[in-house]
């Protein structure tokens, strides 16, 4: 049976966003992606969607999912790190 409060569902949740953001930001707008002048906007806004869902799912008591979407976020921004840092 599906169960909604899972540490996968919140792996999964938490990955949308920093896809999605990617996907727009460099295949669509490529080198255009640069706002202000700061490129790292549009992962910025990818971790403040994640936390706004983190948020949501404590509010809800969903512990598990929580936990997945925070490992998530970590991962998703150490790969960042990674590979634009060089």
């Amino acid at each position: 049976m599906f169960r909604r409060n899972t540490i996968l569902i919140g792996l999964l949740l938490g990955c949308i966003p920093p896809l999605i953001l990617w996907l727009i930001f460099a295949l669509f707008l490529k080198d255009d992606a640069i706002i202000m002048n700061k490129p790292a906007i549009p992962y910025l806004i990818a971790i403040l969607l994640n936390l706004l869902m983190l948020r949501y799912a404590a509010r809800k008591h969903l512990d598990q999912t929580s936990r997945g979407i925070m490992i998530s976020t970590f991962i998703c921004m150490l790969l960042l790190v990674i590979f634009k840092m060089h």
